[in-house]
C-alpha cells in the first residue's frame, strides 16, 4: 500500500504545479476566514467573495465588530451564509479576546474556533505555518482515496488516520492539494475522465470503468 501511494504521489506531482492553496489571502487570519467560507463552496466563488469582504474587514477587529447583516450580504454567494457569518464573527471575537488577535499555530487551539474542524485546521497549519500536523480531508480527498483504495472509510478523520499511516510525513502537506487538484480536473464526482487519467494504471475504480 505504501509503495502504491508513493507512485500516486509522484505521478500527480508531475502534472500539477507546486501550489499550497488556490485561496487568495494576505494574512493567516484571512486564510483562516477564507477556508471557513470554502465549506461546500468552490475556491473561485470564495476568492470573489473575500475580495470584497477583506476590503471592508481586513483584520480581526474589523470582522469582530462588523455588522452581521452586512457580512451575511457579502458572503451570501458562498452558501450557508447565515451560519458562516456567525462563525467567522465568533471566531474573530475569540481570536481578539483569547489569542491577542493572532491565529493559533497549533491544532488544539485552532479546534476551539467556531467553524474550524480538522480539515480547516490542517490547511491553516500547513499553508499558513508550514507545519505538517495532519492531512486535510475534503470531499475530493474522500472520493479519490476511496476510488484509489487507499482507505475503506468515508469518515474524514478516519481517512486522515489511514493516509497518515501509509504516507511519509514530509509528503502530507502536498498530497491533499494534489488529490484536490486531480479531483477538480479529472477524477470528478460525476463523469470522471478515467481514460485520460494519469493514475488509471494504479486505480481500481478506473480499471473497472475502462474494462466495461
Amino acid at each position: 500500500m505504501q509503495n502504491n501511494i508513493i507512485k500516486i504521489y509522484k505521478k500527480l506531482e508531475s502534472i500539477y504545479p507546486s501550489i499550497k492553496t488556490s485561496l487568495k489571502y494576505k494574512s493567516i487570519f484571512q486564510l483562516l476566514i477564507a477556508t471557513i467560507l470554502s465549506a461546500q463552496c468552490t475556491d473561485k466563488i470564495v476568492n470573489k467573495t473575500t475580495k470584497k469582504l477583506f476590503k471592508e474587514y481586513p483584520n480581526v477587529s474589523d470582522l469582530a465588530d462588523a455588522d452581521i447583516r452586512n457580512v451575511k450580504k457579502i458572503i451570501k454567494p458562498t452558501g450557508y451564509y447565515s451560519l458562516k457569518a456567525n462563525r467567522i464573527k465568533n471566531t474573530s471575537k475569540r481570536l481578539r479576546n483569547n489569542y491577542n488577535s493572532k491565529v493559533p499555530n497549533n491544532m488544539e487551539d485552532l479546534l476551539t474556533l467556531d467553524g474550524v474542524g480538522r480539515k480547516t485546521a490542517n490547511i491553516v497549519l500547513s499553508v499558513g505555518f508550514n507545519k505538517n500536523v495532519g492531512i486535510a480531508v475534503d470531499t475530493h480527498v474522500i472520493r479519490l482515496s476511496n476510488r484509489l483504495k487507499l482507505t475503506k472509510n468515508t469518515n474524514p478523520e478516519k481517512i486522515e488516520i489511514d493516509l497518515i499511516k501509509i504516507l511519509p510525513k514530509e509528503l502530507w502537506n502536498k498530497f491533499s492539494i494534489l488529490l484536490i487538484s486531480h479531483g477538480r480536473n479529472i477524477c470528478r464526482a460525476k463523469k470522471p475522465d478515467c481514460s485520460n487519467c494519469i493514475l488509471n494504471d494504479l486505480c481500481p475504480y478506473a480499471k473497472e470503468i475502462l474494462k466495461n
